[in-house]
């Protein structure tokens, strides 16, 4: 549904996910500085885009993550009990979760994400490729509270959450996701969490500032997702793409930068910008083991193992809920 400039004020029967679209953007573009979150990155188009960074030569998480799930195949097996229900939070591309129903004993499978479409082609995907699996996808924002299907009530769960996207929230946005994880996942629930570690910044910033400019278009994305959904007017030739690392808070920071002095305008509303002038559109977290494992036990979850990769670029988290 497209809301046109003037529409979100007047337009009572709005869809309520693009009223919250709306109203998040219209609260970030007016704060200081300006920011969007990130999940809107992914509508279909921003999920393909991130599936084609994941496969760039500079864009290692992605891959070392691969090498650990298939490299401890066999202990990831000992760990998950069979018949367990899998639910993955922020499913995207079924490429890490077919290495666990490969080498586990998966009861049922609950892919979650906010972008429905994608969501449900890779389920059936799924589906045709494990005609066995019972298959459960979930169209929701798992950041905030959605119900597990009545189908796995009395299974066993356990939370998968690869890719390094617990990075992309504040450090008490993430316990708050991970309270939420374990809240919904209920006692005795385990977790499996990829976590993206800290590094030499040159290897950082190679793989957010790729050379191919993939990274650059996923990062547009969002002012084109807002102009197509919410009537916006911004010129995408007049912001650029800038991925800077921040020492001081251990995270590399994703910016669109105003090449000029401009004005966009969306749902009736105007937001001026000044040259050089940024908006915030994602943060990605690195941890040590010891400051993810503090988090993780501030938040509900007791540390049962973890895995990286020779050279410590990345890691996966074994959790259970207390």
């Amino acid at each position: 549904m497209n809301v046109h400039v003037g529409a979100f004020e007047k337009t009572k029967n709005i869809d309520p996910e693009v009223r919250v679209f709306a109203t998040d953007v219209i609260d970030g573009l007016t704060h200081q500085p300006k920011k969007l979150s990130p999940k809107y990155f992914y509508d279909e188009a921003g999920s393909h885009l991130f599936e084609q960074i994941t496969r760039l030569p500079e864009y290692y998480p992605t891959r070392v993550e691969l090498d650990i799930l298939r490299g401890k195949a066999s202990e990831f097996a000992a760990l998950i009990p069979a018949n367990a229900a899998l639910v993955e939070f922020g499913a995207g591309a079924t490429t890490k979760v077919r290495l666990l129903l490969e080498s586990c004993k998966i009861g049922a499978y609950v892919p979650v994400d906010i972008s429905g479409d994608f969501l449900n082609a890779q389920a059936d995907a799924l589906k045709a490729d494990f005609p066995g699996l019972a298959v459960y996808p979930v169209t929701a924002d798992f950041t905030a509270p959605f119900a597990l299907p009545d189908e796995i009530e009395t299974m066993t769960k356990v939370g998968f959450f690869p890719g390094s996207t617990l990075g992309n929230f504040d450090p008490h946005e993430a316990c708050s996701f991970m309270k939420l994880a374990r809240n919904t996942l209920g006692h005795g629930a385990l977790m499996l969490i990829g976590v993206d570690l800290e590094k030499d910044e040159r290897v950082l910033h190679a793989a957010y500032n790729d050379k191919a400019g993939v990274t650059s278009q996923f990062n547009l994305n969002v002012l084109t997702r807002i102009n197509r959904e919410l009537g916006g007017n911004f010129d995408l030739s007049g912001f650029t793409h800038r991925a800077i690392y921040n020492r001081d808070r251990h995270r590399i920071e994703m910016h669109l930068v105003s090449r000029k002095a401009q004005t966009a305008r969306l749902c009736g509303k105007s937001f001026s910008f000044r040259t050089g002038e940024s908006i915030h559109t994602e943060s990605s977290y690195k941890y040590s083991i010891e400051r993810f494992q503090a988090l993780a036990r501030g938040s509900g979850w007791t540390p049962l193992k973890s895995w990286t990769d020779a050279d410590k670029m990345f890691s996966v988290h074994a959790l259970a809920a207390d």
